[in-house]
């Protein structure tokens, strides 16, 4: 994204300000609304959550620093994600600020069940305002809302929202520009016994004074167990704590069931004063939708159908600037390769550069759609049904549907995928989700499936590509399905969790925010192929150039032979050789370890094809299928072009991917351990393939 604008105003008159809410609620889309592209991504410091801030103006111009928490629906936590949004409403977090100021996003049709994270911050004394969000659609469902009896109720100011339309943006703005903003006077009553014991906990905190009674609050919560983990708190902190519980208990008080049954109580009697519901309600939009899109049946239908849709638009719509930006890459390695005289720059640029990286850049308006299609599954509520009409299926190999959110996600890439499982509540499933996540194609195997399937059927139409790409799809889902299945009978044993998730209302997609994610993603993308892909490239064509052949007549195949890239693939064909790859495809195996995509520059670079630009990718697919061994049959015969993309599915060829794995699990085992079972596993389904293909007779 954008990096933030440098202003001329001195940090400590920025207004920092934190969006907090249930997930669900529309927090990214206000956050992108007031953000737009002044915004960057990056990591909380000491923890691997996402942090994602950015900046924007006040109604009197003034510049605001917000920050959007991760989504949560208490400060209880029960996840990594909900951990980091209560440390940094709390100050616990170093090195990120206390916000000046909370904007509470509530989901208007689901008022009492989101008014309870409200209840938590009001105890927060902290300035807050709420973002009463998605007030359409409670009217469309007969809710009415009283807004100022709400407002006077909750003690803050509530400004009515549709974020997606950015309405009550303006008014958001202008709460927040006022030069005076109170902390909340009103909160949920509790009982006598509890507020004595947490005040006199509170008195002994080692915290600023206005946390810690809520620090309080939240200590008498935890079970033994959490508080012998505890840090941050002295021993007779923690003795104290023990006490209050004693006395609570002693009492017939629970300390959470008490603080929950107060805050719910409170809540119900604001929503009684501000909130009207018909007495007989129809069925909601949702719910008729929810009527064929859950059904055990039509539901499968419909979600096979999204996916068949997605995969048809990538090899029909994407083709036409597809084909414009090969055209692009053709006519700029064209006109560089003029300019220049004949010699090894020349040759670097035009066959290293413009040939590699543009080999890989041709596929952006495939993963711009794949990552379209996701932003619409996700912002449309879709997303929480994909995970409902999932948990039947996983729950027979031991994970239930909240698993499948960060796997869904990992069709677009791993890295965020693996991140997404910090939801997951308990380690043994996060971390099975982990394991199988990469397992998903992500869009770093499109222009590899993209290639061999070009390479495999020619003339195939867009519907038999369609169906050849949902086959690779599909193997992915299995085997991932599978792995977890063996994962959760054989390492991590432990009984099927129920899957409780929100179902969020549908609703009309923000645009602007599926396309501000879509830039993101184009974003990092370039700048992969701008560094990674380039160096790699640069770094392939030294490998496939030098030493030089003594014979200054060689031919280009005996050059390439006696090259250092030609020696190591020749070193790796005899472990190969059984999936009937040659040596020019254990070089592009080794260089596409790096990020999978680099396998098509790799296979550009080896074959340094003359194109034109009416040719398009066609003479890298001619090539392909025109090469021969040494005995003169074919080297990419089905089989072949099948096993490759079988052994893509399977691989792990991402370095950044294990980076991830290892900072998510704190730890190299895992993701060394996930290496050798994916590589096993992939070079196992691409030997069967190959030899087990030759066996039924087929080439």
């Amino acid at each position: 994204m954008a990096s933030l604008p440098a202003e001329p105003v001195q940090e400590q008159t920025v207004r920092r300000v934190a969006i907090a809410g249930n997930p669900n609620c529309g927090k990214s889309t206000l956050f992108n609304a007031l953000t737009g592209l002044r915004q960057r991504v990056g990591n909380y410091p000491g923890v691997t959550v996402e942090r994602k801030e950015g900046t924007f103006f006040g109604s009197h111009g003034e510049p605001m620093s917000l920050l959007d928490l991760p989504g949560s629906y208490s400060l209880q936590i029960r996840s990594p994600d909900e951990a980091v949004a209560r440390d940094v409403l709390l100050g616990r977090l170093p090195g990120v600020a206390r916000p000046d100021v909370i904007v509470a996003v509530i989901d208007a049709t689901n008022l009492e069940r989101n008014l309870y994270l409200v209840a938590q911050m009001l105890e927060l004394q902290l300035p807050l305002i709420v973002a009463l969000n998605m007030v359409d659609m409670a009217e469309q469902s007969g809710v009415l809302i009283d807004v100022p009896a709400l407002s006077e109720r909750l003690g803050v100011p509530v400004i009515p929202m549709v974020a997606t339309r950015g309405v009550g943006l303006v008014a958001l703005k202008q709460a927040l520009s006022q030069t005076s903003l109170p902390a909340p006077q009103v909160r949920a009553p509790l009982p006598t016994l509890l507020e004595s014991e947490a005040q006199s906990l509170a008195k002994r905190l080692a915290v600023p004074p206005e946390v810690a009674l809520p620090e309080a609050f939240l200590l008498l919560t935890l079970h033994e167990e959490a508080l012998k983990e505890l840090a941050g708190h002295s021993a007779e902190v923690l003795d104290a704590a023990r006490s209050a519980q004693r006395t609570l208990s002693d009492a017939g008080l629970d300390p959470m069931t008490a603080l929950v049954e107060a805050r719910y109580a409170w809540i119900q009697s604001v929503c009684h004063a501000s909130v009207s519901k018909p007495g007989d309600a129809a069925l909601s939009v949702s719910d008729r939708l929810d009527m064929v899109l859950t059904h055990r049946v039509w539901g499968w239908l419909a979600f096979l159908g999204a996916m068949g849709l997605m995969f048809f638009c990538i090899f029909t719509v994407a083709q036409v600037p597809m084909d414009w930006l090969d055209a692009g890459c053709v006519w700029l390695g064209e006109r560089v390769g003029n300019l220049l005289p004949e010699s090894d720059l020349r040759s670097l640029i035009v066959d290293g550069v413009v040939a590699g990286v543009g080999g890989v850049v041709v596929f952006l308006p495939q993963i711009l759609i794949l990552y379209f299609f996701l932003g619409l599954l996700e912002d449309s509520g879709y997303m929480a049904r994909a995970a409902f009409i999932m948990d039947r299926l996983m729950s027979r190999v031991g994970l239930h549907g909240k698993s499948f959110i960060p796997l869904l996600g990992s069709f677009a890439c791993a890295i965020p995928g693996i991140m997404a499982t910090r939801t997951i509540e308990t380690r043994k499933d996060r971390l099975v989700t982990i394991l199988v996540a990469p397992l998903m194609s992500c869009s770093a195997r499109l222009p590899v499936y993209a290639l061999m399937i070009a390479v495999l059927i020619p003339g195939a139409s867009a519907l038999s590509k369609m169906g050849i790409m949902l086959g690779m799809y599909a193997l992915g889902i299995v085997a991932a399905f599978g792995m977890a299945w063996f994962f959760k009978t054989r390492i991590f044993k432990g009984e099927t969790p129920m899957l409780l998730m929100e179902m969020p209302p549908y609703r009309m997609p923000s645009f602007k925010s599926i396309a501000l994610r879509m830039l993101e993603r184009a974003g990092i993308f370039l700048r992969r192929a701008g560094t990674v892909i380039l160096a790699l490239s640069m770094g392939l064509w030294a490998l496939m150039t030098y030493p030089k052949p003594e014979n200054p007549q060689a031919s280009r195949a005996e050059a390439l032979a006696q090259s250092l890239g030609g020696r190591m693939g020749h070193m790796v064909e005899p472990l190969i050789a059984p999936l009937g790859y040659d040596w020019k495809i254990g070089i592009g195996l080794i260089g596409s370890f790096a990020a999978r995509e680099v396998f098509v520059s790799t296979m550009s670079t080896i074959y340094n094809v003359e194109k034109s630009e009416e040719d398009g990718i066609e003479p890298l697919r001619d090539t392909m299928r025109s090469e021969l061994r040494a005995d003169g049959s074919p080297v990419f015969t089905p089989l072949v072009c099948i096993g490759l993309m079988v052994f893509y599915v399977l691989a792990m060829q991402c370095v950044s991917t294990l980076a991830i794995v290892r900072r998510e699990t704190n730890s190299w085992r895992w993701p060394l351990f996930q290496l050798f079972y994916m590589t096993s596993l992939a070079y196992l389904a691409a030997l069967i393939v190959y030899q087990g293909g030759r066996l039924l007779g087929f080439q």
